[in-house]
């Protein structure tokens, strides 16, 4: 989908800001064209009487009808995971590019379902998308400036949906869903897939089995060599560049957060309390450019902010403390750092090792083998092999349609709230607020209004 043009920027989020005090005072910050409301008004949210959430179930039902937004690379292959899934139909598809609206059509026929709708009309005809009364879940894969928009539309419409990463850019959108869902009663997912990874679902078993202890530490990242893809004139080439230039921060926060908080249970006893973030020079993108990069193309004007490297703090409410990293710039193995330190043991990955304290053999890393027996996710042990073979991301993208479906067709609540949504993707715009100002803390909005602390 291309940008939504509107008077809401979801870049360039500071116009101009100060902090008071030790940095905590937050009274001066603005969100540059969006809303002249400072920072601390943002931190409570917009009044509602809007009943939480947190424990809504989905309405039981025999089949899913499924509606799709945006069939680009990640739509499209998403489509052979949910038509993998037994009890999902695939009612209707969007996407401004006809041609890949026709793939998407075609693809799903030779599934052997009936041709599902197309819209094609524009930037807007999702909205048309969401206004039938064949759909009841909705899957938006788009640029990340579309998101909300998209959300906003299918929960008005009666809709649950689910939205690719990050959910949202700004404070102010990340209000905006949760408000809509609670207004609507329908759930707004972060399709976190990498909540659904091996690793991570078998490590969340043993987090709350207590393997290691009280958590103490989290270690998050996203470190991915993107350099080639930010400069193609197709996909994400068209759009993902573009932050680069007019944000510095971190772009990109839940692929390593989102499990991490799962192990601390955050929204479950425990909430995202301040962080604090700074950024290396950006230097990476523009040296690619030069070798890269014809000389006379209009490329070789921009100019990047975005520094090479973020790492960002968060405490928590308990005391706890995640280390945030984001780099798609440099020349780097692909790493989510995803570590859990406690009392009794640490689990670190890439490669995934642990150490539990008194262990036989003494102070180094050992094998995950040994746990796979005990704590091995039932989801992965009865349908691993499976998800293996189907092959998104090793097995993570399945393994998160199939719960999703299962969690819908079965009526329970899904394992991801709009909250977990909001919060996750708040890192993105309170990084660049920190950073802005040389690295003072910036505190995180209770996007559940206080419900953390009772929620299970």
């Amino acid at each position: 989908m291309s940008k939504k043009e509107t008077k809401l920027s979801r870049r360039d989020l500071l116009k101009s800001a100060t902090v008071a005090g030790a940095g905590l005072g937050f009274s001066g910050w603005a969100f540059g064209n969006e809303s002249n409301k400072p920072l601390s008004e943002w931190l409570v949210g917009p009044k509602t009487a809007n009943k939480s959430v947190m424990d809504l179930k989905f309405e039981p039902r025999d089949r899913v009808r499924l509606g799709v937004i945006g069939v680009g690379a990640r739509g499209t292959s998403m489509l052979d995971e949910f038509l993998g899934v037994d009890g999902v139909d695939i009612t209707a598809v969007c996407d401004i590019v006809k041609d890949k609206v026709t793939a998407a059509q075609r693809i799903i026929e030779k599934a052997g379902q009936k041709t599902p709708a197309g819209y094609v009309n524009g930037d807007h005809d999702f909205e048309n998308l969401c206004k039938r009364d064949d759909i009841d879940f909705i899957y938006i894969a788009t640029p990340w400036d579309w998101h909300v928009p998209m959300a906003l539309a299918a929960m008005n419409h009666g809709k649950h949906t689910g939205v690719e990463v990050p959910v949202a850019t700004t404070l102010e959108d990340c209000w905006k869903l949760v408000d809509a869902s609670e207004k609507t009663r329908r759930h707004c997912m972060i399709m976190e897939n990498c909540c659904y990874g091996y690793n991570e679902m078998m490590v969340l078993n043993m987090a709350r089995a207590g393997v290691f202890g009280d958590l103490v530490h989290g270690e998050a990242a996203y470190i991915h060599d993107l350099r080639e893809l930010l400069f193609q004139d197709e996909s994400e080439g068209l759009w993902r560049r573009f932050p680069h230039i007019t944000r510095d921060g971190n772009l990109y926060p839940t692929h390593g957060l989102g499990p991490v908080a799962q192990y601390m249970d955050i929204h479950r006893g425990d909430r995202f309390d301040y962080l604090v973030s700074m950024s290396s020079l950006s230097v990476s993108l523009a040296a690619f450019r030069e070798t890269h990069i014809p000389a006379d193309s209009p490329k070789r004007k921009e100019k990047y902010k975005c520094g090479d490297m973020n790492t960002s703090i968060i405490k928590t409410v308990r005391g706890r403390t995640i280390m945030l990293q984001h780099t798609v710039t440099t020349p780097r193995p692909y790493d989510r750092l995803n570590l859990i330190s406690g009392t009794k043991g640490v689990f670190r990955d890439y490669p995934p090792r642990f150490y539990v304290d008194g262990q036989a053999g003494g102070e180094k890393w050992m094998a995950i083998d040994q746990y796979k027996t005990q704590y091995e996710h039932p989801l992965w042990k009865n349908i691993g092999e499976i998800a293996r073979k189907r092959g998104g991301h090793g097995g993570m993208d399945f393994i998160m349609v199939y719960r999703l479906v299962d969690c819908l067709r079965k009526g329970l609540m899904p394992d991801l709230n709009v909250y977990d949504a909001a919060a996750w993707s708040a890192p993105g715009p309170l990084s660049d607020m920190s950073v802005a100002q040389g690295s003072l803390p910036v505190k995180f909005p209770d996007f559940t209004r206080g419900r953390w602390q009772q929620a299970q």
